[in-house]
């Protein structure tokens, strides 16, 4: 089976690495000429590092940022992810490339192709396969994936629509160095004139969002670094001594959703599927969830033993999860926008008081941070250490199902099956989300439901 890949950012790579470690023959081509260090996201939230942490590269990741354990929303208003049932209980502060290096090396060595200045054109399918055109000639292939982003060449070829609207203008940008660090990893706040954020980089540069409410101007417009110091300056108190800016450019956010996932042999993810405001963190993070839920069904119907329905479960599954983002990151953007100063203050006083409820707190952290999220009929599950003392999350790293219970793997299913003692009878999926529990009297159905016959 040949898969095509449309764009290289985290979603499209983290995907290419599972479908080429399956032994899928997988193509990713990527409109840029080269790697850009010019990055929007800069949080990896706890479930995104457990599905690394099943691809072994989570180590190596939060070796290159610092960990934040209470979230900042505003002024007294902060999420306790300390509390999260997780090896990660923190936000992992490092800039979007890095993530991008480690899933690029993983998916290089796995054997995917990565092409480079490859600019997509058009998509074509029929009953037999796809075709994506491109300026260079045509690729050929079983399955099409748009992975490239907001303006999505995929979704506009497949007539997927986008519907939504800009939620917050002219945000303004910079790379920039302080001459005073923070006192926190993380520095943001919301004021009457607009808010900011401060982000370091991890090399003596960091990245400021600011909006100023007085500003509505066109993405293209100048930007000076007084204006930046300004904004900073009353969202926090201080602009830090901001000095020499390498980069600074303005952008508009969008919250948009199509409502189809997948048409035919062709699918959506990351943000060709949904976009959102970055509050909360949560764009890459989504995008790459989506890729963890949609490789290994695409892995399992090139091994020719998916059971019927699996690749709709993508759209099952992921398109709710999108718009529970849409609407907790909205909520925490409209929050942070209000004006009056009464509006600001009960906003504080009584998001501080809910957050000291510890059914509220594990709630919001939960939901940030994505460890909350559950598909209706595979929860999320929980690392576990079986008998032979490795952790459940090791043992995904196979890229295959695992089965806790039996010390061996049942007759005919080595080819898609882990197994590892343990004291109940669980069937985990590739992606961590629980497929079955049961008895061993009920495995041998439930294996034949989830991953077909034996051979």
């Amino acid at each position: 089976m040949k898969t095509v890949i449309v764009g290289a950012g985290p979603t499209g790579l983290l995907l290419a690495g599972d479908l080429a470690a399956a032994g899928v023959d997988v193509t990713v081509l990527e409109r840029r000429g080269a790697e850009s260090n010019l990055t929007r996201a800069f949080g990896v939230h706890a479930r995104t590092l457990e599905h690394l942490d099943a691809r072994g590269l989570a180590e190596d990741l939060v070796e290159t940022g610092a960990q934040v354990q209470r979230l900042r929303l505003f002024e007294r208003v902060r999420v306790n992810l300390g509390v999260l049932p997780s090896r990660f209980p923190f936000l992992l502060i490092t800039p979007q490339y890095n993530v991008e290096r480690l899933l690029e090396e993983r998916a290089v060595k796995a054997g995917a192709r990565l092409l480079r200045g490859v600019e997509v054109t058009g998509v074509r399918q029929d009953a037999g396969g796809v075709e994506v055109t491109t300026g260079d000639g045509t690729f050929a292939a079983d399955y099409v994936v748009g992975a490239d982003g907001v303006r999505s060449v995929v979704r506009s070829a497949l007539g997927v629509p986008f519907p939504g609207r800009a939620v917050l203008r002219s945000i303004m940008l910079a790379d920039v160095r302080l001459t005073d660090a923070p006192a926190d990893t993380l520095a943001v706040n919301a004021s009457a004139e607009g808010f900011a954020f401060v982000a370091p980089f991890g090399d003596g540069w960091y990245r400021i969002f600011a909006w100023d409410r007085r500003t509505d101007l066109p993405d293209d417009a100048p930007l000076t670094l007084d204006e930046v110091r300004e904004v900073t300056r009353k969202a926090l108190g201080t602009d830090f001594g901001m000095h020499e800016a390498r980069w600074m450019s303005r952008f508009h956010s969008d919250e948009r959703q199509a409502p189809q996932y997948r048409v035919g042999r062709a699918f959506l993810a990351g943000d060709a599927a949904h976009v959102h405001s970055p509050a909360g963190g949560q764009g890459m993070n989504t995008g790459l969830q989506d890729a963890a839920n949609l490789g290994w069904k695409l892995a399992a119907t090139a091994a020719g033993w998916a059971p019927d329905g699996l690749l709709d479960s993508y759209q099952d599954e992921r398109h709710p999860v999108g718009s529970l983002v849409l609407r907790s990151s909205g909520g925490l953007i409209r929050l942070a926008m209000l004006q009056s100063r009464a509006a600001r203050a009960g906003r504080d006083l009584l998001g501080g008081a809910l957050l000291h409820v510890p059914t509220v707190m594990r709630k919001a952290a939960g939901t940030v941070s994505g460890i909350g999220i559950d598909y209706p009929h595979a929860p999320r599950q929980e690392d576990v250490t079986v008998a032979s003392g490795q952790r459940l999350y090791e043992l995904l790293r196979s890229g295959r199902h695992v089965l806790l219970g039996p010390a061996e793997v049942p007759p005919g299913y080595a080819d898609r099956l882990v197994a590892a003692a343990h004291d109940h009878w669980v069937l985990v999926r590739p992606d961590g989300h629980t497929a079955w529990t049961g008895t061993e009297r009920d495995a041998p159905v439930a294996l034949r439901r989830h991953l077909g016959e034996p051979r």
